[in-house]
């Protein structure tokens, strides 16, 4: 049977990334855990470039080729069109927001997407889809460019489990 990190544990050290350094270290540690060798160059594989590519494949809509990491931009990109529940820019249903990332950039863009990753796998938004249905919704882009009727009625896609 195969090892799982992306556990609460590794959620609740995202989440706890800020205030400690215990945190810090445990997130560094299993995001730089080599997973295997990947096929064709024998580069070795790790977790982040595993959340990575499963981030770009769940929320960067073709912009990034099959099978290729999501980078900051495609990141910082997509961040602002995930919402839990139910779309608006209140801290409850805006996912960044939520979860302090005001701003994405080259610092905490695999840190960010680690968070989502895990939520969905471990972390009270799996809790959420299993338990009352809430889901993570991917909006469309650029919310901050919608007027209020647009964002009511834009078209929302639904990301449950990825386990």
């Amino acid at each position: 049977m195969a090892v799982k990190y992306i556990d609460r544990k590794f959620y609740e050290a995202i989440i706890n990334f800020d205030d400690s350094e215990e945190a810090r270290d445990y997130y560094y540690s299993v995001m730089d855990k080599v997973t295997s060798k990947t096929d064709g160059n024998k580069k070795e594989d790790t977790i982040r470039n595993k959340i990575l590519r499963t981030y770009a494949m769940l929320f960067c809509e073709g912009s990034v080729p099959p099978g290729q990491e999501a980078d900051c931009d495609d990141v910082a990109q997509t961040a602002d069109r995930l919402y839990i529940g139910s779309a608006g820019f209140d801290p409850t249903h805006w996912y960044r927001m939520r979860y302090h990332f005001p701003v994405i950039d080259d610092d905490n863009y695999d840190r960010f997407a680690a968070l989502v990753i895990a939520d969905l796998n471990a972390g009270p938004l799996r809790e959420a889809a299993m338990n009352e249905g809430n889901t993570l919704l991917v909006g469309e882009k650029n919310p901050f460019m919608m007027t209020g009727e647009e964002r009511k009625s834009q078209k929302l896609r639904s990301v449950g489990s990825i386990e």
